[in-house]
């Protein structure tokens, strides 16, 4: 008789490709190293194949890794629903997600409407704060999940779970974007897009200043929509009477921006794995992609 593949194998495999280090997927399934090692030889006994290949300190996948990922998150999932699918009707209590207001107004709607509509007796309590401050409270064990601005460093503990187009905004009714010094309306001086601006018009050769400043992007679109300010806005994120500039308008091209899900690990719950579902639900267009390519 064929060997079953064991789910809680399949999660850590999970964990390790997608945080690219044993030590780091320990943490995120709550095992010690010698435990994680122990699964991925017990895995890879069973599949009678190598998973894991050596880089240096991190682990890349084989050939045949890769071909297992595909079936490991399947197998992951399904069963996350399926164990949800019991446990609905009697889930209750309180569950804290932070987002930055960036993402906000796009995302936050349909995600509590269809967590509300699924687990009725469930308190959902909403942070708006910059990606910066989340991290913290994400470390602090302060919020059970958190939508981010997935960065290098950030990353490393996130779920990367959409992608998109970061772009230049000006409004579409002034000619703000024609200025020298171009008048910028840019997040706090930790603000990773704020980073990515300066340096791309500096690396351009376009002159610039820092006009406003604010961790709110209600204010910086205020300071855009006014004609006052050019500013960098994820694509979800545009509004009515924005403009997006281009290289045709003098303006570089700009990276991709990254939105991730980071959990809790300290204190795990059906509740955050429910509400973490929703989300990955409703802003994934990453695996469709994948799968395509």
């Amino acid at each position: 008789m064929t060997a079953m593949l064991d789910p809680d194998q399949l999660r850590t495999f999970v964990a390790i490709a997608e945080t690219g280090s044993f030590t780091r997927a320990a943490e995120v399934v709550h095992k010690t190293q010698s435990a994680v090692s122990m699964q991925m030889k017990r895995l890879e006994e069973r599949v009678g194949r190598p998973v894991f290949m050596r880089d240096g300190r991190a682990s890349r996948l084989t050939e045949d890794g890769e071909r297992l990922l595909d079936f490991a998150r399947r197998i992951v999932k399904l069963n996350l629903e399926a164990v949800l699918s019991f446990a609905d009707a009697a889930l209750s209590g309180r569950v804290c997600l932070g987002v930055p207001d960036d993402y906000a107004d796009r995302y936050l709607p349909d995600i509590m409407a269809r967590f509300s509509r699924t687990h009725p007796s469930v308190e959902l309590t909403v942070l708006c704060e910059p990606s910066s401050e989340l991290v913290q409270h994400i470390a602090a064990g302060t919020i059970d999940l958190a939508i981010i601005t997935a960065t290098e460093i950030t990353a490393r503990n996130a779920h990367v779970i959409r992608r998109e187009r970061l772009l230049w905004v000006s409004s579409a009714r002034h000619s703000v974007h024609l200025e020298t010094p171009v008048p910028l309306a840019l997040g706090r001086t930790t603000c990773q897009w704020r980073d990515i601006a300066v340096s791309r018009l500096a690396g351009a050769g376009r002159s610039h200043r820092i006009l406003y400043t604010s961790p709110n992007s209600g204010a910086v679109a205020a300071a855009v929509l006014a004609g006052l300010a050019v500013s960098v806005f994820p694509e979800s994120a545009l509004r009515t009477g924005m403009r997006v500039l281009g290289s045709a308008d003098g303006y570089p091209p700009l990276p991709p921006c990254d939105i991730g899900l980071l959990r809790n690990r300290h204190e795990p719950s059906l509740l955050a794995d429910a509400l973490a579902q929703h989300i990955v639900q409703g802003l994934d267009n990453l695996t469709d992609a994948e799968a395509a390519q």
